[in-house]
C-alpha cells in the first residue's frame, strides 16, 4: 500500500442519518472522507498521494482502493452508503462526464463504471465541491450568493447562488487563471501572454523564486516562509502573486457582483504577504465603491471541504447527473 494518513473519526450510527462517501482527487492527494448528513461530520478519513505522471489507470487503482476502504469502514459501523461524490481536478459537464484530462488521465477510462461497484458514483469538478460544502457548514453559509476562490496548485472559482453552483453552459464556470491575458507594451512593442496560474499558483512561485534566487526551493510554503523571514527575492515573488491573483479577482467581483469572495486551497488559506497583497489588490481593482467593503475571508473547512462537499453532492442530489 501507498504511504497514506487514515483516521477514524467516530464510530456510531445516529437514526435518520445519510451517509455519503467524498473524495477530492487533485494533482498532489486523494482525499476521502465516510460523511454523514445533515450534519456534514466526518467519521473517516485517508490521504493518499495522486502521482499524477503513473498515468490514469494507475490513479484509478488508487482511488478505488480507497473507496473501497471508506466503503468497508461503514459497512463495520453498520452504515448505509447512499454513493461516492468525487470532486477531479478536471473540466466536468452538466452530466457528470469528465471533459478534460490535463493532470487526471481518465477521460478514456471506465472510472465511475468501476467506482460505482463500490457504491453509485457522481462526479464534480474540485472547484464546485468545496464551495458546496462551505455554503452548507462553512464560511458561506450566511451569504445568498458569494464567489469562493481556490488557490493551490491551480487556481479556480465557483459562483454560489442559492446554495447551488452556478456551471455555465458547459461545466466550464470554474476558469480564472489558465488562459493568457494579453498585453502589448506601448513603449518597447512587447507582447506578454501571462497566465495567472504560472505566476500566482503555488508552483510558480517556487519556479520564479529559484529562477531569480539560484535557489532549490520545492514547495510554495517554503517561498513563503522565505518572505516572511526577510527575504528579498522571496518577498518580491509573493507580493507581486498576490497582486496578480488581485487583479483578476476584481475583475470577478466586478462582472459577477457577489456578496463575498470566500479563499480555500493551501495557499489561499497561508495568510501572510501573499494574502495580504492579494486583498489589497483585490479592492483596489473593484469598480464599485460599493462593492469595495465586500468581505473576503477565508474558508472555514480546510483541506476537508473539497471531500464534505463532494459527499454532500450524494446527499443534495443523489448520484443522478445533472441533464
Amino acid at each position: 500500500m501507498r504511504p497514506s494518513a487514515q483516521q477514524d473519526l467516530g464510530i456510531s450510527v445516529t437514526q435518520g442519518e445519510v451517509f455519503a462517501i467524498g473524495i477530492d482527487l487533485g494533482g498532489t492527494k486523494i482525499a476521502a472522507g465516510l460523511v454523514s448528513f445533515p450534519s456534514g461530520k466526518i467519521h473517516a478519513k485517508e490521504i493518499v498521494p495522486t502521482l499524477p505522471a503513473r498515468g490514469g489507470e494507475a490513479v484509478l487503482a488508487d482511488t478505488l482502493a480507497v473507496a473501497q476502504r471508506m466503503k468497508n469502514r461503514a459497512d463495520r459501523m453498520g452504515a448505509a452508503v447512499q454513493g461516492i461524490g468525487l470532486g477531479i481536478a478536471e473540466l466536468v459537464n452538466l452530466d457528470g462526464e469528465i471533459t478534460s484530462e490535463y493532470s487526471i488521465r481518465w477521460r478514456s477510462l471506465p472510472a465511475r463504471e468501476c467506482l460505482s461497484e463500490v457504491a453509485p458514483t457522481r462526479f464534480e469538478s474540485d472547484a464546485r465541491a468545496p464551495a458546496v460544502a462551505e455554503a452548507l457548514f462553512g464560511a458561506g453559509a450566511n451569504f445568498r450568493n458569494f464567489v469562493y476562490l481556490t488557490v493551490g496548485t491551480g487556481i479556480s472559482y465557483s459562483l454560489i447562488i442559492d446554495g447551488r453552483p452556478y456551471a455555465g453552459a458547459h461545466g466550464h464556470a470554474i476558469i480564472v487563471a489558465s488562459g493568457p491575458l494579453t498585453s502589448e507594451c506601448e513603449k518597447c512593442g512587447f507582447l506578454s501572454n501571462q497566465v495567472l496560474e504560472e505566476f500566482a499558483a503555488g508552483p510558480s512561485l517556487v519556479t520564479r523564486y529559484n529562477q531569480h534566487a539560484n535557489a532549490a526551493a520545492t514547495k510554495g510554503q517554503e517561498v513563503t516562509a522565505a518572505a516572511a523571514s526577510g527575504d528579498p527575492v522571496a518577498k518580491h515573488v509573493v507580493e507581486s502573486a498576490g497582486a496578480a491573483l488581485g487583479n483578476s479577482v476584481g475583475f470577478l467581483v466586478n462582472v459577477l457582483d457577489p456578496e463575498a469572495i470566500v479563499v480555500g486551497g493551501g495557499l489561499g488559506l497561508a495568510g501572510g504577504l501573499y494574502w495580504d497583497s492579494f486583498v489589497k489588490a483585490t479592492r483596489s481593482h473593484i469598480w464599485s465603491e460599493v462593492s469595495t467593503g465586500l468581505p473576503i475571508i477565508k474558508a472555514q473547512l480546510g483541506a476537508e471541504a473539497g471531500l464534505i462537499g463532494a459527499a454532500a453532492m450524494i446527499w443534495k442530489h443523489g448520484v443522478k447527473q445533472q441533464g
